[in-house]
């Protein structure tokens, strides 16, 4: 079982994805537990890389299509936003 433990911005580090069917057990700023499955916490990421990936106007494959004018580090994240009491 793989323990994370929430920020008190409500995010937890995640920069990939875990196997699916690893119990992933999150501990909440609040003090309360949860455990989740890989593959919850991997749609979690996905939709976090989505977002990331549209606020930064990259394409799917994260590369961005406009002319250069700023490096783009990494083009990933290694923060996912998580909350208390989220389906399992």
């Amino acid at each position: 079982m793989i323990n994370l433990k929430q920020d008190a911005d409500g995010f937890i580090r995640m920069n990939r994805h875990f196997p699916e069917k690893t119990l992933i057990s999150i501990t909440f700023a609040d003090g309360s537990e949860g455990v989740y499955s890989g593959r919850r916490l991997n749609g979690l990421y996905d939709d976090a890389l989505a977002d990331y990936r549209a606020q930064n106007h990259l394409d799917a494959k994260g590369f961005s299509r406009a002319p250069r004018k700023t490096v783009h580090p990494a083009n990933k994240i290694e923060f996912v936003p998580v909350t208390a009491g989220m389906e399992p």
